[in-house]
């Protein structure tokens, strides 16, 4: 399990959870957006550095998109694409999750 279902406010504060990877561990993130969780790489497409400015702050100040904290590439929430910022066009590494019993756990198939 990643987290409680619970602990993710829609358009709120993310969890940060890592997962292992060929390359070793990476970073990850999930947040909810208009009911649903959504997680990610923690790597900006722009540059491949985290984006949270403080731990589990991924939302700009409208609540409406992710952010980078370094160059401000902004993303939807719910496709991890890029709307603006240097790397636009480009997508956040998205990965599959679900929510069951109160949890939200990573889909491993």
């Amino acid at each position: 399990m990643i987290c409680a279902s619970d602990s993710l406010a829609n358009d709120g504060k993310g969890i940060r959870f890592e997962i292992a990877t060929e390359c070793g561990p990476q970073s990850a993130f999930v947040v909810r957006h208009d009911g649903k969780a959504y997680a990610y790489l923690n790597r900006c497409a722009h540059i491949g550095i985290e984006l949270d400015w403080r731990p589990g702050e991924f939302f700009d100040d409208s609540g409406l998109y992710l952010v980078c904290a370094t160059h401000g590439a902004t993303y939807q929430p719910d496709t991890g694409t890029c709307i603006a910022g240097p790397c636009r066009g480009a997508r956040l590494t998205q990965l599959a999750v679900y929510e069951q019993d109160g949890g939200v756990y990573l889909n491993r198939e």
